[in-house]
C-alpha cells in the first residue's frame, strides 16, 4: 500500500510540479464547504451560502500569488475589495437587459485587458470575472445586495488566514534560481576564458572553455523555459518582479555575448591582460548576484562593491586600450591591414561589451533585492527603490503598448468581452436555467484562434456530459439521503482542483460539473436533472465562443507572431540607428529615449504574441527552435542599441571630437547598411519580400575608419586616443548586430518553406480525410 501510494505521488509531482495545483484544491476542499455549511445550516441563507462558496472557490482555487507573505495578503485583499465592487456593479446591472450586457462587455473588457499591466492581474481575471458574471446572470431585487456581500465578505475573511496558515505557497520567485544558475554558469565560462584554475583540478583550457559554454547554453534554456511557460508575463507591478524579468533579456544576450567572435580575421587576436581583468571582475559581480538571487534577504553590500570593481576595470582596460594600436604599426591600407588594426581592440571590445551586460544584470539585481527587503510600511506605502519608475507609470506604459490593433492582448480582451456579452443576451433572451454557467462555458474555451476554440469547446462539452453523467449516477445512488453529499462534496472539489493540471482541460470539466451537481442538491431531495441542464448551458456558452473566435480573430496567433516579429525587428532596428545616430550623427545629438521604448514596447508585444502561439492547443506549424531564434534576435538587436547610447551618454565633448574626424561617417555608413538590412528583414517577415541576403564585411568603410582614427583621432605619439576606441567600439556594435544576420535569414528561410510546404499539403490532406 505504502509502495502505491509513493507511486501515485511521484505521479502527481510529475504532472503537478511543486504540487501547486494539490495545494490549492485541498485548500478550497477545507473551507469551501466548512462556509457553505455555515451559511445553510446555521445562518439559513442560501444567498450568502452561494455567494461564500463561490468567493473561497475564486480566493483560493483560481489565484495563486506568488512572493513575500505580505505581498500575497496585499493581493488578496486587493481581490477581496474587488469582489465586493463587482458584486454590487453586477447586481445593479441585472435589472436591465440592454444594461447587463453593456457592462459585462464594458467590465469584462476592463479586466480582461487590465492583465497586461502585471501578471497578478492576469493571473486574477477568471477570478475577477467570476465576481461580476455571478450577480449580472441572476437578476434579484436590491434587498438581497447585503446577504451577497456577506457571503463574499465571508469567504475573503477566511480566505486571508487559508492562504497565510493552510499549507502556504513557499516564499520565491520562479525566476530567481534559474536566473541565479546562469548567473554561475556565466561566472564559469568567463574564469575559464580568463585563464584561471578550476575548482575539479587542472584541465585543459579548451575542454574546460567548452565545459563552461555548455553549462551557460543549458542554463539559458531553462531560464527562457521557465520564462515562456506561462500565457503571460510572469512579471507584477511590485519593483523586485519588475527588475527580476528584466534580467531574462539581459542574460539572454550576456550568454549570446559570451560565445560571440568577430570574423575580422582568422587567427583570434592576441591576449590583452586588461580584458582579462575585466572578465574576471565581471566574474566576481556574476557570483555576487548569484548569491543575492539565491537569498534576496542578503546583503547587497558585495555586490555593490564588487560593481565598483568591475567599473575601475572597465576605465582601466579603457585607458590601456589606446596603446593597443602603437605609433610603429604598418599604416597599409589592404584588407588584412586594416582588419587587422581593427583586430587589435577586438579582445578589450568583447569585454567592454560583457562588463556592459554584466553591470545591466547587477543594477537589476541590486534593485530587485532592495525592493524585496523594504520593510512592511515600505512595501504598504509603496515606496520604490530609485532605479525604477513608478508602478502607475510602469503600469501605463505596458498598457498603450498594448493598444494597437495587432496587439494579441488586446484581441484576446475584445472576443473574450464581446462573447460574454453576447452570452448575457442569449441567456436573458433564451431564458434558460442556470445562466451563470452559460457564460462560464463561454469564458472557459475561449483561445487564441477558432480552430482551438472548437477543439476546447468539444473538450468542454465532452467533459461535462460526462461529469453529468457521474452526477447523475451518483445522485441516483444516493437516493433521498442527501446528508451523504457533505462528504462527496470535499472529494469533488479536491479532485476538481487537481483534474486540469493533472489530467487534463475535459477531466477538469468532469470534475466540475460534478462539484456543482453536488453543491446545488445539497439540502433538498437529489435531482439529477440538474446535470442535464448544465449540459445545455455548457454547449450554448461554447458556440458562443466559436461564433466571436471565428469572427474576431480566425487567424490565431501564428500570423501574430510574424507580424509582431516584423513591428520589432523594425522598431528595434530604428533604434539601433538612433542610438548611432546620438552618438556620432550630430554635433547635437538627438535623444534616443523615445525610439528606445517604442522598441522595447514591440518586444513586449512580441512576448505576448509568442507565448499565445505556444499556449496554443494543437499541431505547432512554425518551428519552435526558429522561432525562438528569432525571438531572442530582438533582444541583441535592442540591446546593441542601449549599449552604444550607454558608451557615449555624458561624452558631449568626445562626441564632438569624433564627428569632426571622418571616422563618423564610416560608422554611420556600416550602420546605415545594417539596420537597412533589418528593415528589409521585417517586411519579410510580414510577407512583403523574400528574406534578403545578409550585409557582408564592408572593406570600404573599415579603410575610411581606420584612415580617420591614424590621422585625425591619434595623439602626437601616433597613438589611438580614447575617442577613437569608442568609435571603433561603437562600429563593433554594430558589426556585431551584423554578425547576427546569418542565423536569423536561416531561421526565417527554414520558417518559410516550412510554411509553404504545410499550405500546399493541406488541401490534400483534407480531401484524405
Amino acid at each position: 500500500m505504502s509502495g502505491r501510494a509513493a507511486r501515485w505521488v511521484t505521479w502527481l509531482r510529475d504532472r503537478d510540479p511543486d504540487l501547486a495545483a494539490t495545494r490549492r484544491a485541498a485548500r478550497t476542499a477545507l473551507v469551501m464547504p466548512a462556509l457553505f455549511a455555515l451559511c445553510t445550516e446555521v445562518l439559513r441563507s442560501p444567498t450568502m451560502a452561494g455567494y461564500a462558496a463561490f468567493g473561497s472557490f475564486s480566493m483560493l482555487l483560481l489565484v495563486d500569488y506568488s512572493g513575500p507573505m505580505v505581498e500575497r495578503l496585499r493581493a488578496q485583499a486587493a481581490l477581496a475589495v474587488a469582489w465586493l465592487v463587482l458584486i454590487c456593479a453586477g447586481t445593479l446591472a441585472a435589472g436591465q437587459l440592454w444594461l447587463a450586457v453593456l457592462g459585462t462587455v464594458v467590465v469584462g473588457f476592463a479586466i480582461l485587458f487590465a492583465g497586461v499591466v502585471s501578471s497578478v492581474l492576469a493571473g486574477s481575471a477568471t477570478a475577477l470575472l467570476l465576481a461580476f458574471v455571478l450577480p449580472v446572470s441572476a437578476p434579484v431585487p436590491l434587498s438581497q445586495l447585503p446577504e451577497r456581500l456577506a457571503g463574499a465578505g465571508l469567504a475573503a475573511a477566511v480566505a486571508l488566514p487559508a492562504v497565510a496558515l493552510l499549507w502556504p505557497r513557499p516564499v520565491a520567485d520562479p525566476l530567481s534560481a534559474p536566473a541565479a544558475a546562469v548567473c554561475r554558469a556565466a561566472a564559469g565560462y568567463l574564469r575559464a576564458r580568463a585563464s584561471l584554475p578550476g575548482p575539479d583540478g587542472p584541465v585543459s583550457d579548451a575542454d574546460l572553455c567548452r565545459a563552461a559554454a555548455e553549462r551557460t547554453a543549458g542554463s539559458r534554456a531553462d531560464l527562457r523555459g521557465v520564462f515562456d511557460a506561462t500565457p503571460y508575463r510572469p512579471t507584477g507591478l511590485s519593483a523586485s518582479s519588475r527588475a527580476l524579468v528584466r534580467l531574462v533579456d539581459e542574460l539572454t544576450w550576456l550568454c549570446a555575448v559570451l560565445v560571440d567572435r568577430s570574423d575580422y580575421t582568422d587567427e583570434p587576436p592576441g591576449c590583452d591582460p586588461a580584458a582579462h581583468t575585466v572578465r574576471r571582475a565581471a566574474a566576481r559581480v556574476l557570483e555576487a548576484a548569484c548569491d543575492l538571487l539565491t537569498d534576496l534577504n542578503g546583503d547587497t553590500g558585495p555586490l555593490r562593491a564588487d560593481v565598483e570593481g568591475l567599473r575601475a576595470a572597465l576605465a582601466g582596460m579603457e585607458h590601456s586600450s589606446t596603446v593597443q594600436v602603437p605609433a610603429e604599426h604598418p599604416g597599409g591600407t589592404s584588407t588584412a591591414e586594416v582588419y587587422g588594426f581593427i583586430a587589435t581592440l577586438d579582445v578589450s571590445f568583447r569585454a567592454q561589451e560583457i562588463g556592459f551586460a554584466v553591470l545591466q544584470i547587477a543594477a537589476n539585481v541590486d534593485t530587485a533585492a532592495t525592493a524585496w527587503q523594504r520593510s512592511w510600511p515600505e512595501r504598504l506605502l509603496g515606496h520604490e527603490p530609485g532605479a525604477l519608475a513608478a508602478p502607475l507609470a510602469a503600469a501605463r506604459e505596458r498598457a498603450v503598448a498594448h493598444l494597437r490593433p495587432d496587439s494579441v492582448w488586446l484581441h484576446n480582451s475584445l472576443r473574450g468581452a464581446v462573447g460574454l456579452g453576447i452570452a448575457v443576451y442569449l441567456a436573458g433572451v433564451t431564458g434558460v436555467g442556470h445562466s451563470f454557467w452559460v457564460l462560464l462555458g463561454t469564458l472557459s474555451v475561449l483561445r487564441s484562434n477558432a480552430l482551438s476554440t472548437g477543439q476546447n469547446a468539444v473538450r468542454a462539452v465532452l467533459g461535462t456530459v460526462a461529469g453529468s453523467v457521474v452526477g447523475a449516477a451518483l445522485l441516483h445512488l444516493i437516493g433521498h439521503h442527501g446528508t451523504a453529499l457533505w462528504f462527496v462534496l470535499p472529494v469533488a472539489i479536491l479532485v476538481a482542483g487537481i483534474a486540469p493540471a493533472a489530467v487534463s482541460f475535459a477531466a477538469g470539466q468532469a470534475a466540475f460539473t460534478v462539484t456543482l451537481v453536488v453543491l446545488f442538491n445539497i439540502g433538498q431531495d437529489p435531482n439529477w436533472h440538474i446535470a442535464l441542464l448544465r449540459v445545455q448551458d455548457i454547449a450554448l456558452g461554447c458556440a458562443v465562443s466559436i461564433l466571436v473566435a471565428v469572427f474576431f480573430w480566425p487567424r490565431g496567433a501564428r500570423a501574430a507572431v510574424h507580424k509582431a516579429l516584423a513591428d520589432a525587428y523594425h522598431d528595434s532596428a530604428g533604434y539601433l540607428g538612433g542610438a548611432v545616430d546620438y552618438a556620432l550623427g550630430h554635433h547635437r545629438p538627438v535623444d534616443p529615449d523615445p525610439q528606445g521604448r517604442e522598441a522595447a514596447a514591440s518586444a513586449r508585444r512580441l512576448d505576448d504574441a509568442f507565448r499565445s502561439y505556444l499556449a496554443e492547443r494543437g499541431a505547432k506549424p512554425l518551428s519552435l527552435a526558429c522561432t525562438t531564434t528569432l525571438v531572442t534576435g530582438v533582444v541583441g538587436l535592442r540591446l546593441a542599441g542601449d549599449a552604444v547610447v550607454s558608451l557615449w551618454q555624458g561624452e558631449d565633448r568626445a562626441r564632438v571630437q569624433a564627428v569632426r574626424a571622418d571616422a563618423h561617417a564610416a560608422v554611420l555608413g556600416t550602420a546605415a547598411q545594417v539596420t537597412g538590412w533589418y528593415h528589409e528583414f521585417a517586411a519579410s517577415l510580414g510577407g512583403r519580400s523574400a528574406v534578403p541576403d545578409v550585409v557582408p564585411l564592408w572593406p570600404e568603410g573599415a579603410t575610411r575608419l581606420v584612415e580617420s582614427v591614424r590621422t585625425e583621432l591619434s595623439d602626437a605619439q601616433g597613438r589611438a586616443t580614447p575617442v577613437a576606441v569608442r568609435v571603433i567600439w561603437t562600429d563593433d556594435h554594430v558589426d556585431a548586430a551584423r554578425r547576427l544576420q546569418p542565423g536569423l535569414a536561416d531561421a526565417a528561410r527554414a520558417q518559410a518553406h516550412a510554411h509553404a510546404h504545410a499550405h500546399h499539403n493541406w488541401p490534400r490532406k483534407g480531401r484524405t480525410n
